[in-house]
């Protein structure tokens, strides 16, 4: 580890769906789907019937079949994560009172479908959450304020000014990423060789 003693990552609980809601909302991505087939398993699948999933697979990873046959209320497939955002915001828009909000999937996607949320009125607290696929962080560089997704080494280049940064802990909620300040701005550089530390 380059940098120790700053942890603010998001702890990820897991779905753990409410039964007694009566409404039930999915933001999901890739490997998130099945997040939600496990639930299904553990549950049963009364919940669905008052589901609205909305689902982008990622990459060649694409778990919409296994979606739909569960049959849920609507299931609404997006081809990119940002129209996936417009349309959680539509939704939460006219959402009503009682509505349980879930999000499943990479890091990165679970901090931007949070961050759409908040800016809508939802309390951070009461959105379940889990963790599944790729490691790869969401990165803002602290310098140019520009924002890099599916950074996987440590450090890493800045696709937007090209500083070598450091991938610290610190994680903005705000932001829905990562921090990253310039390694070697003392040295210029000097910076260790990048390692690839989250998969």
């Amino acid at each position: 580890m380059l940098v120790v003693g700053i942890k603010s990552r998001p702890v990820y609980s897991g779905l753990a769906i409410d039964t007694h809601a009566p409404r039930h909302l999915f933001a999901l991505e890739g490997e998130g789907a099945m997040a939600l087939t496990d639930q299904v398993a553990a549950v049963g699948r009364d919940f669905l019937a008052t589901s609205e999933i909305l689902y982008v697979a990622r990459g060649a990873e694409n778990h919409a079949a296994a979606l739909a046959k569960h049959k849920p209320f609507d299931l609404w497939t997006a081809p990119t994560i940002p129209i996936l955002l417009y349309r959680l915001k539509a939704t939460l828009i006219s959402a009503k009172m009682g509505t349980r909000f879930y999000i499943s999937g990479t890091e990165g996607f679970i901090g931007q479908a949070m961050q759409v949320a908040i800016e809508n009125g939802i309390d951070f607290n009461s959105i379940r959450t889990e963790h599944r696929g790729s490691m790869a962080r969401r990165v803002q560089c602290v310098h140019c304020k520009g924002v890099t997704d599916n950074v996987t080494t440590q450090p890493f280049t800045c696709s937007h000014c090209g500083l070598t940064l450091l991938v610290r802990d610190h994680y903005s909620r705000r932001i829905a990423a990562f921090q990253g300040v310039n390694i070697d701005a003392e040295e210029p550089g000097t910076a260790p060789a990048p390692e690839v530390l989250f998969p």
